[in-house]
């Protein structure tokens, strides 16, 4: 896995997600991450989909190398990353789900739910999913068999 100053981050919420997506890219900028933030730009109410589906374009299409959703559950965001088709996004807020999210489903979106961890979660969550790398063998083939 590359160190997080080598990387480029896309990153989505709604309003729900908003603050903690800030104190995420504040972390990843301190680390050196190369990132972009997709939206939402404030508190105010807003649909997740139009920040999520830009971003994970931008994913799918390699301009990024990896991606960040969050909203008040993860849930809807991270299914609308997930209706494209080189997405893999994985909600998590255990670390166990999060390494795993990586090692076993080679997930390149990592989502949070905002009303459910706390900052300092949230950042122990980006810590082990960028520093965890994918295993491969016999989940490289399922991997294969998600997309239609």
């Amino acid at each position: 896995m590359k160190a997080l100053s080598e990387l480029r981050i896309a990153l989505a919420s709604d309003h729900a997600g908003y603050a903690l997506k800030q104190d995420v890219i504040a972390y990843l900028t301190d680390q050196g991450a190369t990132t972009h933030d997709f939206g939402c730009y404030s508190t105010n109410s807003c649909d997740y989909p139009d920040f999520a589906h830009p971003m994970a374009a931008a994913v799918e299409k390699g301009e990024y190398d990896f991606g960040i959703t969050i909203c008040s559950t993860g849930n809807g965001i991270c299914m609308t990353a997930n209706k494209h088709q080189g997405i893999r996004a994985a909600l998590c807020w255990d670390n166990d789900l999060a390494r795993l999210a990586r090692q076993h489903n080679n997930a390149n979106v990592l989502g949070l739910p905002a009303n459910f961890i706390s900052r300092e979660k949230a950042i122990e969550l980006v810590q082990i999913f960028f520093s965890t790398d994918f295993e491969g063998g016999r989940h490289e083939r399922r991997i294969n068999k998600i997309p239609l």
